[in-house]
């Protein structure tokens, strides 16, 4: 199991502190993380707060994307960037498709196999409406290349245009097996269609037999 980098961990119990006391999100189902191995976490997307609770209550450190471009930015403000996104262990990705969205997923099956956790939110993108979408088959493929689980988490509270503060809470599932390490792309369709079923169970949002629109191309949910 790898060690939280020294920022993610200090950021935790500081700012992180604050957060979950002012926010206190309800966190349950976290005994279905794997302890001593790597695991994939597969959140819906209501906003851009998901990765913040997902990652406060998670049990141990969480690996995200974050764009290349912050780990070459020059400059003083390119260094400061680039310290922080290295020592909060993010995961750099290329902007576009294709090859560039294979690299992304490559980078991640080193901390996948080292017992490491990754998110990945298997709509590609935020909801635009509050409900949950056909999900895209990368992180199945994904938990296929590095061998290790899915764990579907469900995350309710954090809508945008909900009015007023509501009651935020995360709810982690039972994980769900990967396929072999060469799954039929029926296979792989399959999983991925269990896996948002088990996330809509646990959040109960109407479901869109559909991709959600992308107003812009993300290596988290391929």
């Amino acid at each position: 199991m790898t060690r939280a980098p020294l920022l993610y961990a200090l950021t935790d119990r500081t700012l992180g502190a604050v957060v979950r006391a002012i926010w206190r999100p309800a966190v349950t189902g976290r005994e279905h993380v794997p302890a001593g191995t790597g695991a994939i976490l597969c959140a819906n997307h209501l906003s851009v707060g998901d990765q913040l609770f997902l990652g406060l209550t998670a049990p141990r450190h969480v690996a995200f994307w974050a764009k290349a471009e912050y780990f070459r930015t020059p400059g003083l403000r390119g260094a400061v960037t680039r310290r922080v996104v290295t020592g909060m262990g993010a995961i750099p990705v290329e902007r576009g498709g294709g090859r560039a969205v294979l690299s992304a997923f490559e980078a991640a099956v080193p901390i996948l196999r080292a017992g490491g956790l990754v998110a990945v939110f298997p709509e590609g993108t935020r909801s635009p409406d509050g409900r949950l979408y056909r999900g895209r088959t990368g992180a199945v493929r994904l938990a296929a290349q590095a061998g290790v689980p899915l764990v579907p988490v469900g995350i309710r509270g954090t809508e945008p245009r909900c009015s007023g503060r509501r009651a935020i809470s995360v709810t982690f599932g039972p994980a769900l097996p990967a396929p072999g390490p060469e799954p039929a792309a029926g296979e792989v369709r399959a999983v991925t269609d269990e896996l948002i079923a088990r996330i809509q169970a646990l959040t109960g949002q109407e479901y869109v037999p559909a991709y959600a629109p992308t107003p812009s191309r993300s290596a988290g949910g391929r």
